[in-house]
């Protein structure tokens, strides 16, 4: 403390080793006071999440500990749409299928998240939150009841002599006995290091608990969100083609008399001998590489050879080229 003139004498010093202990237990209340704050802002960085979590940790003190925080997380509101629309789209759909499969993944990533926030609060948050409210108060008591008896007695020792000595000699008892009871308070409270340092590692094992269980659902859905990219790429997409419309100028044969005669079917493409291996188109397919053969939806195709269990070799209207073997169905098979 520093030392104060009281009318014209000095004041009273308090020792080196009382303002030692008084600047650690300093440091240690700011230090809980500031780490718990931020400790709710970790947890809830948006503030009106960290003001619901906060009424949890009142509302708890008077009911008791609570099995869950009693707020959405932000992980369950994102679960919750995607279930909406996965099973507006059906999970027969692919789109909504992997919207069902994430937005209950995300549902059990909110629990998660509720259980780290119910662990933290009891294991770490309440007890700093009861150093706060009991131990650290107790020190500004008698740190304050300190003051005003050292104020007292400076100002007793300088009327020395035209006051009793009793009087003097209480005012000196009464300034000790607060110094010992605030150096008492501050000692505990440095003394309550083991239990701090617990629960900092409490805080450590809560978070690590939290993020062993979130890899664990967030590895789970990259593994069948994989397996569904796999299989929408394996599974040939039928290509829209546009309905011919009948023409409107139609030209009458010489053989005719004013009627007209329907357009002339479009060719159909056989292999050349009906024992020759061949296969049918399923559906169109486009080229991506150099050296894949095109064809429509119902040509039939000239097989020549199979290079893998993946890929044909053929030819149709005088092209020759590879092809995908889930395009098509075989109707003469390959010679082996």
């Amino acid at each position: 403390m520093v030392s104060e003139k009281v009318g014209g004498a000095e004041g009273t010093k308090l020792d080196e080793d009382f303002k030692d202990l008084e600047r650690k237990a300093d440091i240690t209340s700011k230090a809980i006071s500031d780490v718990l704050c931020k400790t709710t802002e970790y947890l809830q960085p948006n503030p009106a999440s960290r003001a619901r979590l906060t009424m949890v940790n009142t509302m708890s003190k008077m009911r008791g500990q609570v099995k869950s925080p009693g707020y959405p997380q932000a992980e369950g509101l994102l679960g919750e749409c995607m279930l909406k629309y996965g099973r507006d789209l059906g999970e027969d759909n692919n789109f909504g299928g992997a919207l069902v499969e994430m937005g209950e993944a995300m549902k059990r990533l909110a629990e998660v998240k509720d259980s780290l926030d119910i662990d933290v609060k009891q294991n770490f948050i309440d007890p700093f939150q009861t150093i706060i409210d009991k131990d650290l108060k107790d020190i500004q008591h008698h740190l304050k009841k300190l003051e005003g008896r050292r104020l007292d007695y400076d100002y007793k020792k300088k009327r020395q002599g035209k006051i009793a000595d009793e009087e003097l000699r209480l005012a000196v008892e009464k300034f000790e006995e607060s110094k010992d009871a605030a150096e008492t308070s501050m000692q505990n409270l440095l003394d309550t290091d083991v239990e701090q340092v617990s629960q900092l590692a409490a805080l450590v094992e809560s978070q690590l608990q939290f993020h062993r269980q979130s890899m664990e659902v967030l590895e789970e859905l990259a593994e069948r969100m994989r397996e569904r990219v796999n299989k929408a790429q394996s599974q040939p997409r039928q290509k829209r083609v546009p309905v011919s419309r009948p023409s409107s100028d139609y030209s009458e044969p010489e053989d005719s008399n004013g009627g007209w005669s329907p357009p002339a079917a479009p060719p159909s493409y056989s292999s050349a001998a009906t024992d020759q291996p061949c296969c049918k188109a399923l559906y169109d397919f486009e080229p991506e590489n150099e050296g894949e053969l095109s064809f429509y939806e119902g040509d039939v195709i000239t097989l020549t050879n199979q290079i893998d269990e993946n890929w044909y070799e053929g030819s149709v209207r005088g092209q020759a080229g590879l092809f995908p073997c889930n395009y098509v169905e075989v109707l003469v098979p390959l010679r082996h």
